[in-house]
């Protein structure tokens, strides 16, 4: 893993990525070649960079960028479809800007090639990189449930290709012939660990005081390119949280992130101001075939309008197309959506499963109540049971809600008060780390949600 704009990426994604661009670029170069079955004098660039944006992002938004391995079969079916995607988008690329016009005959060819490079470096890439990639050796030091989850996180199936487990190392009190405690020797942590090879400690203790760490044998393994590490930063590499259990005030006072700029806040805001005025002309078709579906459907209106928290605690009214009845919450109380929720309308079921009832928030986000990514802003219902029960919950709303965000990509629709502790960690990461890079990753994540339909009710 390493660290990019504040935000941990895959080594091994990576290099799979930058592999699969090149080859997609090259595609176009010889697809061009072939077709005109003679040395073209000027590379045709616009035409190869459109071609492999387009294709990496069908790709990514079919999955085909995960952590965790699939059957190979799984992963041609998810191929063939992400082309198949591509086609269409390309092809209107062409008309919109026809100077990144290729030909039918140049685009079969690069798409033949496109096709056997990505599935042959995929069977090639895998194999090499679980064995020839080198991979951390991580000891764990600790005791009791914390370091029992460490562990087995460290055995999944997503971590095999990058991580070896090395070991536990013990730091609880140890208890004489008398049953009186007394503390065990830690003079023998940097020789256990130079004896393991390890690279890397996580130390995965929560009751730090008493002298229960051996901090200066920490230091000298630091001191020795060890990489000790605690479980909050643990975590929030391998999994993008920040875990409740493990957070104290003092971490995010004086700890790195938790950044406020007026820089970014003005590129974001212009962004947004772009992006959701071109959207909204784009899918106006969209919107108004939908609000006819809605209509004819159900009587009542067809927008819905809800009070929501946005940034800084404000409220402000966020607009919906409707998806359920007018009578769901005939009795006034609020009431989380549930899976196969009785209230929700046959067309409002696809709306929420295509995201097409999100639309209308465009107009939240030109006014700018929203953002295209953040925290999802929730019901003042709802904020309150949450702030209550769940420390540090008014943190999200230090940066404006969003459309989208790290929870919605990372975690399924929350409908409960676990959901929304769930969902906080991913939403702590976020206003802890973000910036636009993290941002349009996001976006480019939220295709694969929307595509395969993931997390919707």
């Amino acid at each position: 893993m390493i660290r990019f704009f504040n935000h941990y990426l895959s080594v091994r994604l990576l290099l799979l990525t930058g592999l699969e661009a090149v080859f997609l670029f090259q595609s176009v170069v010889f697809g061009f070649e072939l077709r005109m079955a003679e040395p073209i004098g000027q590379s045709p660039l616009l035409e190869a960079a459109a071609f492999t944006f387009v294709m990496l992002m069908a790709m990514s938004a079919l999955g085909l960028y995960q952590t965790h391995a699939e059957p190979f079969r799984t992963t041609v079916h998810r191929v063939l479809i992400a082309y198949g995607l591509s086609l269409l988008v390309i092809t209107s690329v062409f008309y919109a800007v026809p100077s990144t016009y290729i030909g039918r005959g140049v685009l079969a060819w690069s798409t033949l090639l496109a096709l056997c490079s990505v599935l042959l470096i995929r069977i090639v890439f895998f194999r090499l990189t679980d064995v020839g990639l080198p991979k951390r050796r991580v000891m764990v030091l600790g005791n009791g449930a914390e370091a029992e989850e460490v562990i087995e996180h460290l055995h999944t199936s997503a971590m095999r290709h990058s991580v070896q487990y090395a070991g536990l190392y013990p730091v609880m009190a140890d208890r004489d012939a008398e049953g009186r405690e007394r503390p065990l020797n830690h003079d023998a942590l940097v020789r256990t660990v130079g004896e393991l090879k390890v690279s890397e400690v996580v130390v995965a203790v929560r009751e730090r005081r008493g002298g229960v760490l051996p901090l200066r044998q920490l230091l000298d393994c630091k001191l020795r390119g060890v990489r000790v590490m605690d479980l909050q930063s643990f975590y929030e590499r391998e999994h993008g949280v920040l875990r409740i259990d493990n957070m104290r005030a003092s971490w995010m006072i004086f700890g790195d992130g938790f950044d406020q700029g007026l820089a970014r806040d003005v590129v974001k805001r212009l962004f947004d101001l772009m992006a959701s005025l071109v959207l909204l002309l784009v899918t106006l078709p969209v919107i108004v075939l939908a609000m006819l579906a809605v209509a004819l459907e159900s009587r009542g209106g067809v927008f819905y309008r809800q009070e929501r928290v946005g940034e800084a605690g404000r409220t402000f009214r966020i607009v919906k197309l409707r998806t359920m009845r007018t009578d769901a919450e005939a009795d006034g109380t609020p009431r989380w959506a549930n899976v196969n929720d009785s209230r929700i309308t046959r067309v409002g079921a696809f709306l929420r499963k295509t995201r097409i009832d999100e639309l209308p928030q465009l107009w939240n986000v030109f006014a700018g109540h929203m953002s295209f990514v953040g925290p999802r802003p929730e019901r003042p219902f709802f904020v309150e049971q949450l702030t209550e029960r769940i420390p540090f919950y008014q943190v999200r709303h230090s940066v404006k809600p969003g459309i989208t965000g790290w929870s919605q990509v990372r975690h399924p629709y929350g409908a409960s008060i676990e959901d929304g502790l769930l969902k906080l960690q991913y939403d702590l990461y976020y206003v802890k780390n973000h910036s636009l890079f993290l941002d349009l990753l996001i976006l480019v994540e939220t295709l694969q949600v929307v595509v395969l339909g993931k997390g919707a009710r």
